[in-house]
C-alpha cells in the first residue's frame, strides 16, 4: 500500500502533532503547523488524530495512489481535483486505484493537510514521524517530498476498512467517491480574511512603552516574506521597551510573540528553537494558533488582547469540540450518514 509523488508542489512534508519531550536536549517540537485541520483529517479517515500526514504549503502536489485508499483534506484551499473533477474539502474520499490526485491554485488559505487511513508510515525519530527540515530528521529521509518518492500507508483501523468496503462497489464505477456529510465552517477554526488573534499577555509586556502596548491591538500586521514554519516576522509598527533590558535565555512555545532589537515582533511557530532571550510581549491563545498557521506573507492580522482564564476556557471548549467531531464522524462511518 503506497503513495507515489508524481510532483512535489512548492513544499509538502510529513507530519504530525510533534515530537514533545525533547526540548531539554535542543530537539525543536516541530510538527503541523495547523493542529486543527491534520486532527481532524485524520478523524475524518478513522485514525488517531496524532497519525501522520502530509502537510501541503501553497502550492500542491501531484500524488498517484497505488491501492483504493480513503482521504480527507482539510486546512487551506488548494483547488484537489482527480481526473478534472473538484475533490471537496472536510470529509471522507474514496481514491481508486491508480487514480491521480492534483492540486491547482491556492484560493484561501496557506497549507492544506492530506491524510489517508492507516496513516504515512515513515520511521519514528524520537517518538514522531514529522520532518524537521534544518536538522534532516523525520518525515521521509528528513526532508521535503520530492518527484518519484514513495509512501508507505499503515493498517487501516476496522472502522475505515468496513466504511471502504460499504462502497467498494460503487467506487469501482467512479475514480472517486466522496461523503455529502462534512465538517461545516460552524466547527471549524474562525479561518478568514484579516483575522483578529486573540494573546494574553506575555511575560515583559509591562517593560514597553504604553504607546507599543497600545499598537498591538490598534496597529495592523503584515507578515513578512521573511516568515517560515520556524516564526511569522510582522511588520507594521516598530514595538520598544521603557528601556534596555538583560533577559536570560528561556523556555518559548507555539505562539510566544517575541520583540527583538529592531522592534518588528516575531511569533514563533511549529520550528520554533526550544529556548529565547528576546522580550516576550505577548501568547497567542492556542484556540487561534490554526488561523494564523493558514496565513500567507504579505497577508494582515490584528491582535487583541484577553485573560489567561478565557484562553483557558476556549482552548477547553476546542477540545471539546473535537471529541464531539470524532463521536459524530464515527457515527457517521458506522452508519453509513446521510450520503
Amino acid at each position: 500500500m503506497s503513495l507515489t509523488i508524481v510532483k512535489p508542489g512548492l513544499l509538502t512534508t510529513v507530519q504530525d502533532l510533534g515530537r514533545y519531550g525533547y526540548q531539554q536536549q535542543g530537539v525543536i517540537v516541530s510538527g503541523a503547523m495547523d493542529t486543527f485541520a491534520l486532527r481532524a483529517a485524520n478523524i475524518l479517515v478513522g485514525n488517531a488524530t496524532d497519525a501522520a500526514a502530509l502537510e501541503i504549503t501553497l502550492r500542491g502536489p501531484a500524488i498517484r495512489f497505488g491501492v483504493d485508499a480513503l482521504i480527507a483534506i482539510c486546512g487551506g484551499v488548494l483547488s484537489p481535483t482527480i481526473n478534472g473533477e473538484a475533490v471537496a474539502l472536510w470529509r471522507p474520499v474514496l481514491v481508486r486505484t491508480g487514480e491521480v490526485l492534483e492540486f491547482g491554485e491556492c484560493r484561501s488559505g496557506a497549507r492544506a493537510y492530506l491524510a489517508v487511513a492507516g496513516g504515512i508510515d515513515v520511521p519514528m525519530v524520537l517518538q514522531s514521524r514529522s520532518t524537521y527540515l534544518r536538522a534532516g530528521i523525520g518525515g521521509h529521509e528528513g526532508r521535503a517530498l520530492r518527484a518519484g518518492d514513495v509512501l508507505s500507508i499503515g493498517a487501516a483501523s476496522n472502522l475505515a476498512v468496513c466504511y471502504m468496503k460499504e462502497r467498494q462497489a460503487a467506487l469501482q464505477a467512479v475514480p472517486f467517491l466522496a461523503a455529502t456529510w462534512f465538517i461545516g465552517y460552524t466547527a471549524q477554526p474562525a479561518y478568514r480574511y484579516e483575522p483578529v488573534i486573540r494573546y494574553v499577555r506575555g511575560r515583559e509586556f509591562a517593560k514597553f512603552t504604553t504607546e507599543s502596548r497600545e499598537e498591538l491591538v490598534h496597529r495592523r500586521f503584515r507578515i513578512s516574506p521573511q516568515s517560515d514554519r520556524m516564526g511569522y516576522r510582522l511588520e507594521g509598527g516598530a514595538l520598544r521597551l521603557e528601556a534596555p533590558v538583560e533577559l536570560l535565555s528561556e523556555a518559548v512555545s507555539f505562539g510566544t510573540i517575541q520583540v527583538p532589537p529592531d522592534g518588528n515582533p516575531i511569533v514563533l511557530m511549529a520550528d520554533r528553537q526550544t529556548v529565547g532571550g528576546y522580550p516576550k510581549i505577548a501568547q497567542v491563545a492556542s484556540v487561534d494558533l490554526p488561523v494564523l498557521a493558514q496565513m500567507k506573507p504579505g497577508e494582515r492580522i490584528r491582535f487583541t488582547e484577553i485573560s489567561l482564564e478565557e484562553a483557558q476556557q476556549l482552548y477547553i471548549s476546542a477540545q471539546l469540540s473535537l471529541l464531539q467531531l470524532a463521536t459524530s464522524v464515527q457515527l457517521y462511518m458506522k452508519t453509513g450518514g446521510p450520503r
